[in-house]
């Protein structure tokens, strides 16, 4: 596990370091990221001052700012507003919408599988009120924000036998107060990775919160910044508290980087 550090001054040269790289990819996650959690996924929304940074940011020369979430595509540019030349990738590296053209081509068998795993899982959401079933393009979140701790425990031990009943080669991954069950064997390193590659990036900047996240935070390496939101073991080199404390990095961030 690398290392990590709350040291302001260290986060501080890092992102004075990472400002100066000739091509810089700057991905980051929504939810508990840009935006604080809230019971209704659909009204959320990036803290001001972190969206004037993002914005800033994707004005920069040589700089690509992608947003990089769990959240079907069409939801996360409902949410974020984004603007239409802002690159989107979701479905945890599914769906994509950059340089203006959209992907997100499923096969024939990956749509029935699709549907066959929502079928299972919304027999197990019908008997757990207040558990939510999200259908996304490529799978489906087991949501149990609204629940005990011991009835979403129940939810997700059924939910999971349910999906890998119907789908042996379903793909499991939990986060906060979510299982996520996948058709689609990538993850958002895979996305990152992609991403440096397509742009020629000499360094990438990554923030996210989640378990799903430490799976960006894997593919960095030297001269990149993983910065770890809130909470939980990580392999990103840097935390703050909040998504809050993060508007801080991404002003610092967006200054440097517009002026350099």
């Amino acid at each position: 596990m690398t290392e990590t550090t709350t040291d302001q001054t260290a986060i501080d040269t890092a992102l004075e370091t990472l400002a100066a790289a000739p091509r810089l990819i700057v991905a980051l996650d929504f939810d508990g990221t840009l935006a604080p959690f809230a019971d209704e996924p659909s009204q959320v929304g990036a803290l001001p001052g972190s969206w004037a940074a993002v914005l800033t940011l994707h004005r920069a020369k040589d700089t690509e700012v992608v947003l990089v979430s769990g959240r079907p595509l069409g939801s996360l540019a409902a949410v974020s507003h984004a603007p239409q030349n802002m690159a989107l990738v979701g479905s945890h590296g599914v769906e994509w919408r950059v340089d203006g053209h959209d992907e997100a081509a499923l096969t024939d068998d990956e749509v029935a599988r699709v549907a066959r795993i929502g079928a299972a899982l919304d027999e197990v959401g019908a008997r757990y009120p207040g558990v939510v079933i999200e259908h996304k393009p490529a799978g489906h979140g087991v949501h149990t924000r609204r629940v005990s701790a011991e009835v979403a425990a129940q939810a997700n031990a059924d939910a999971s036998r349910a999906a890998h009943e119907a789908d042996a080669d379903v793909l499991e991954r939990g986060g906060k107060d979510i299982v996520e069950f996948a058709v689609r064997h990538v993850t958002k390193g895979d996305a990152i990775a992609r991403l440096r590659e397509l742009h020629g990036a000499d360094a990438v900047f990554f923030a996210g919160d989640d378990v799903t996240d430490e799976d960006g935070f894997r593919v960095l390496g030297d001269g990149d910044v993983g910065v770890k939101v809130g909470p939980g073991e990580t392999r990103a080199g840097y935390r703050i508290a909040d998504p809050a404390a993060l508007t801080g990095v991404l002003k610092q961030l967006a200054r440097q980087r517009a002026t350099r």
